[in-house]
C-alpha cells in the first residue's frame, strides 16, 4: 500500500495586485452586448496593403528563421536613419538599436535589466497598466507622482520632491495615454534640468510619436543631448502602422544601456519575427506613411470631437494619441468604473474609466474614448451617445 503523502503545490503570487484587467472587462462586456468597443486601444481597420505584401514577399522568399537576436540588420538601419532624420540624434544601429516583441516587452526588459531590490522608480500617474508591475516584479519600489489633475501636465516640484539617492529610474509617456497630452519642449527641457545632476535613468514612452496634432512637435528625449545619453526611449510599429497584432517595436539607447538590456532581451524574447522585421524594413523606405500620420488621426479627432458637442460630456484636450477624454459629471452621478459598465450595456459604447491608471483608483469623473476607428464606427457611436 503506498502511504506517500500526497501535497498540493501553493503558489504565492508575486502580483498580489493584479487582476484581470479593465481592457479585457470591457472588450468582453462590449461584445456580449454588442456595443461600440471605443475602450480598447486598437484600429478597427487594415493596414496598408502594401505592407501586407511586403511581409508575404519576405515570407515566400524563405525568410522564415531566426535573426539576430538584436533584430535584422537592415531595419535597425532604417530606424537610425528615421530617428536622425526626424529628430537629430544619431543611434548606431549595431551598438544602440534593438528590435523588440512590440513596446511592452520593450518596457519590461528595460526594468529588469536597470532595476533591481530596492531601487525607487517615478511613475507619473495616470499611466499604462505595465508600468508598476514591471517593477514589481524587478523587486523595485514604485514612487507615485501624480500629473496635475485636469491638465495632466508634469508637476516638476512634485518630481524633484520623490528624488533621491535610491531613485534609479523615471518612466515618462508622451503622448500620453491616457489623457492626450503632450509634453512641450519647455517640459523636456526642465526635465533634463532637473535629472542633470543626478543619476537617474530616463525610460521614454514614445509609442504614440507620430501621432501630435495641431502642428506641434513631438518632443523626443532623443532630442536633448543631456536626456538622451540617459535615456531607454521605445516605439511601436504596431500604433504607427496600424498592426497592433503583429507586436513589433524597438528599443533606442546609447552602447552602454543596449549592452544591458541586451543581457535581459535575448532570455526573456530572444528574437522577433523574422518576415515582419524584413516587411518593415522595405515598407520605411517611404517616409509619408508616419509622416502622414497626424493628419490623418487628427481629421478622426476633429470628426470625434465635433460629433461629441451633441452630447454632455466636457472634452478635454486630445493633443495626441488616439485617445479622447470627457469629463461626466453633467451626464452622470455614478463613479468612472459604475459609468463605463452602464455606458456599455445601455447605451452600447465601451469606454475605459482614468481611474483604471491609477494605483488608488483616483476617481476625477473622466472617462477616456479610442477614435483610431472607421468613421463609420466613430458615427455610429457618436450616435448612441448623442442619446445622453
Amino acid at each position: 500500500m503506498n502511504t506517500t503523502l500526497e501535497r498540493t503545490p501553493v503558489l504565492q503570487t508575486k502580483l498580489p495586485a493584479v487582476g484581470t484587467t479593465i481592457f479585457t472587462v470591457m472588450s468582453q462586456l462590449a461584445t456580449e452586448k454588442s456595443a461600440v468597443n471605443l475602450g480598447q486601444g486598437f484600429p478597427d481597420f487594415d493596414c496598408d496593403t502594401r505592407l501586407v505584401e511586403a511581409v508575404t514577399q519576405a515570407m515566400t522568399k524563405g525568410l522564415n528563421q531566426y535573426p539576430p537576436m538584436t533584430g535584422v540588420p537592415a531595419l535597425r538601419d532604417a530606424i537610425s536613419a528615421k530617428v536622425n532624420a526626424i529628430y537629430g540624434h544619431h543611434y548606431d544601429p549595431a551598438t544602440e538599436i534593438t528590435v523588440t516583441a512590440g513596446a511592452t516587452q520593450a518596457i519590461i526588459t528595460i526594468i529588469l535589466a536597470v532595476v533591481r531590490p530596492g531601487d525607487e522608480v517615478i511613475v507619473l500617474e495616470p499611466c499604462y497598466d505595465s508600468y508598476v508591475p514591471n517593477i514589481d516584479l524587478a523587486g523595485g519600489k514604485v514612487i507615485r507622482v501624480p500629473l496635475t489633475p485636469g491638465s495632466f501636465r508634469p508637476d516638476f516640484d512634485k518630481i524633484a520632491a520623490a528624488m533621491n539617492s535610491k531613485t534609479r529610474a523615471i518612466i515618462i509617456n508622451s503622448p500620453h495615454n491616457p489623457s492626450g497630452t503632450v509634453w512641450l519642449q519647455a517640459d523636456m527641457l526642465r526635465l533634463q534640468e532637473l535629472l542633470a545632476p543626478t543619476e537617474v535613468l530616463l525610460i521614454s514612452d514614445e509609442v504614440y510619436e507620430h501621432m501630435v496634432y495641431d502642428g506641434q512637435q513631438h518632443q523626443s528625449a532623443s532630442r536633448f543631448p543631456v536626456l538622451a545619453a540617459r535615456s531607454f526611449i521605445v516605439s511601436s510599429f504596431g500604433k504607427t502602422y496600424h498592426v497592433t497584432g503583429w507586436k513589433v517595436g524597438y528599443v533606442a539607447a546609447p552602447a552602454s544601456l543596449t549592452v544591458e538590456f541586451r543581457k535581459v532581451h535575448q532570455f526573456n524574447v530572444f528574437t522577433v519575427n523574422t518576415p515582419v522585421q524584413h516587411g518593415l524594413q522595405q515598407y520605411m523606405a517611404d517616409p509619408r506613411p508616419y509622416l502622414d500620420l497626424p493628419d490623418f488621426y487628427q481629421r478622426k479627432r476633429d470628426l470625434f470631437r465635433e460629433g461629441l458637442k451633441r452630447t454632455r460630456f466636457k472634452l478635454l484636450p486630445s493633443e495626441g494619441t488616439y485617445f479622447q477624454c470627457v469629463e461626466i459629471s453633467a451626464v452622470s452621478d455614478l463613479s468612472e468604473a459604475d459609468f463605463c459598465l452602464w455606458l456599455t450595456g445601455e447605451i452600447g459604447v465601451a469606454a475605459i474609466p482614468l481611474s483604471a491608471f491609477y494605483g488608488n483608483a483616483f476617481d476625477q469623473r473622466v472617462v477616456r474614448f479610442c477614435f483610431a476607428k472607421k468613421d463609420e464606427t466613430l458615427n455610429l457611436a457618436l450616435d448612441r451617445l448623442a442619446k445622453i
